[in-house]
């Protein structure tokens, strides 16, 4: 006897790639969003550690971090000292879902220190 092939399976790896599409987007979604996260949290450490620097010598510690939340990162930055020789800086990010400036899901927070600087009246 002899073997008619048949079209039974023509078409299946294009099925099958249009059922893996939503898995590999969502994959790839999950994967950005950890991204954003790493990447807030690395934003909020270099604020809080400018913001520091800054309260030390005794410029304007708030200006210093928040110059690096440019475009749509949103976030803030203290200071707070000097106490014991030593000014502390906080600094928070909003994390983004998906696209800076959207609405977030929680905040990235950062705290630095650093040895005063500048004359002991003066913060």
């Amino acid at each position: 006897m002899e073997r008619v092939r048949g079209r039974g399976d023509r078409g299946q790896v294009a099925v099958e790639f249009a059922g893996m599409v939503p898995l590999i987007l969502l994959t790839l979604a999950l994967l950005w969003q950890v991204v954003l996260v790493g990447y807030a949290y690395t934003l909020a450490a270099n604020a809080a550690d400018e913001a520091a620097r800054a309260c030390a010598v005794g410029d304007d510690g708030k200006a210093a971090g928040e110059r690096h939340f440019d475009g749509a990162w949103q976030g803030s930055a203290t200071c707070s000292g000097p106490a014991g020789g030593m000014v502390t800086a906080v600094a928070t990010v909003r994390i983004p879902v998906l696209f800076p400036g959207t609405a977030g899901f929680g905040d990235a927070k950062a705290t630095a220190g650093a040895v005063y600087e500048g004359s002991v009246g003066t913060p």
